[in-house]
């Protein structure tokens, strides 16, 4: 790509590109252009500039000024009908725009496989039936905080095990003492999404801040390498920055803000929602 240039391995966005996605964001640094262009792209088979002039309520002159500028850029097309002109949009704009947006914010660079700065100490293994009480009482700790589920008392053993997918319940060990656990659950018994997984992840109280988490999302999203999951994702409390930071470390992304989506205790929350999708993870190091 014309123009790459690198800090450390990450790349920069080449200058050619950044000089074309600033000519966009220029052109768009306009109320009534953005009016415009909205009024345009809802209008089934394009409306015609006097069409335009009587919507927005500018003059015919400054709406002509407006559509140039929109059609110099690429955002719309001009075809003469007799004596007016009709415009329509550009059908690229409703996925060039938006891959603009994500490649300025980083959102289409390879991002990590998962952590690699794992404490020696921890060890992860496979859920075993005698650690059902300790992982019980660890959810319990997390729905504690507040921040870490809607869930107001523990479910049952009978509910997890019915829930959790057999294959991927992973509890990481200190000393001999289950210290955290994760498991991936269906988001559907439908068979066309068989590869898509909701992660959760819990630490024990007295054990946060020691990387147990980031130990517990790498063996996580590993073994749904493996095993052929394609997307993994993870919705988090607005409130819940470090499970965010913990899911970024291991790949996901974020994809957006579900407002007012559950109520607890009388009071509506904002969740995150983050996706891991695997053909958008870097793969070396992956294990």
């Amino acid at each position: 790509m014309v123009g790459m240039t690198t800090v450390g391995s990450r790349p920069l966005l080449p200058e050619q590109e950044a000089a074309t996605y600033a000519e966009w964001f220029a052109c768009l640094a306009e109320p009534t252009r953005v009016r415009l262009l909205h009024a345009v792209a809802t209008a089934p088979g394009g409306l015609t500039v006097g069409a335009l002039t009587e919507q927005l309520g500018i003059s015919q002159s400054t709406c002509s000024h407006h559509v140039r500028k929109l059609a110099d850029v690429g955002f719309l097309r001009l075809r003469k009908e007799g004596t007016a002109t009709r415009v329509w949009i550009n059908a690229n704009c409703c996925t060039g725009l938006p891959h603009a947006a994500d490649a300025v914010m980083g959102l289409l660079a390879p991002r990590p496989c998962c952590p690699e700065d794992v404490p020696a100490d921890v060890r992860i293994r496979a859920l075993r039936a005698e650690d059902w009480p300790a992982v019980r009482r660890i959810y319990g700790e997390g729905i504690a905080t507040g921040v870490a589920t809607f869930e107001t008392a523990v479910p049952s053993r009978a509910t997890l095990e019915a829930q959790w997918l057999p294959e991927h319940r992973w509890v990481a060990e200190i000393g001999g003492e289950v210290a955290g656990w994760t498991a991936l659950s269906p988001v559907s018994a439908r068979a066309c999404y068989s590869g898509v997984a909701e992660s959760s992840v819990y630490v024990a109280e007295e054990h946060r801040g020691r990387g147990v988490g980031r130990a517990l999302i790498r063996a996580q999203v590993v073994e749904a390498d493996r095993a052929g999951l394609w997307t993994l994702q993870a919705s988090a409390l607005t409130e819940n920055r470090a499970g965010v930071a913990l899911h970024h470390a291991a790949g996901y992304r974020t994809v957006g803000v579900r407002e007012r989506i559950a109520r607890r205790d009388g009071v509506w929350h904002d969740t995150i929602l983050l996706e891991r999708r695997v053909d958008a993870v870097a793969r070396p190091g992956c294990g």
